[in-house]
């Protein structure tokens, strides 16, 4: 009797699993795809050195966590840009998932990107990472990255 107990609820657990998979994902908000839209600007903002919009894009209070655990605050991170410390040819996008909380004050993004960086010893370098973004929407001053985490992404 035990294991057909368990194994009803097995079943019953594999079922609910299968339609959690196969229902559609919910509409984005308003805010969800502001965010995203910022996010992908972000980076080639990043690429192309827009400092002004970077630095509407950063809180003053921003956290920037590096992947190699290097934490910046804004003001040390936009430096870093300028004296070429964190350089970036490109940034692809590779998935992006937003989430807005808060009444779509505060968004939490994770995702994958591929960055290609400056070549070293003449070989390609790329830097394959997930990332962790968290922003909040300033009634003057629209939404701003207050968190960023990273980490490399193993195959």
């Amino acid at each position: 009797m035990k294991h057909l107990l368990l194994f009803a609820a097995l079943l019953l657990f594999g079922c609910a699993a299968s339609r959690a998979q196969n229902s559609p994902a919910k509409p984005m908000t308003a805010a969800e795809k502001q965010v995203e839209a910022l996010e992908r600007q972000r980076f080639v903002a990043q690429v192309s050195k827009d400092y002004a919009f970077l630095e509407k894009a950063f809180a003053d209070d921003l956290i920037y966590t590096h992947s190699n655990g290097k934490q910046n605050n804004k003001t040390e991170y936009l430096q870093s840009i300028r004296d070429g410390k964190s350089q970036y040819d490109k940034i692809d996008v590779e998935t992006l998932t937003v989430r807005a909380y808060n009444d779509g004050k505060t968004a939490v993004v994770n995702g994958t990107i591929l960055i290609t960086l400056p070549p070293k010893d003449g070989q390609p370098n790329l830097a394959h990472l997930k990332y962790v973004v968290v922003q909040v929407k300033d009634k003057k001053k629209g939404w701003q990255v207050v968190l960023w985490q990273s980490q490399k992404q193993t195959s």
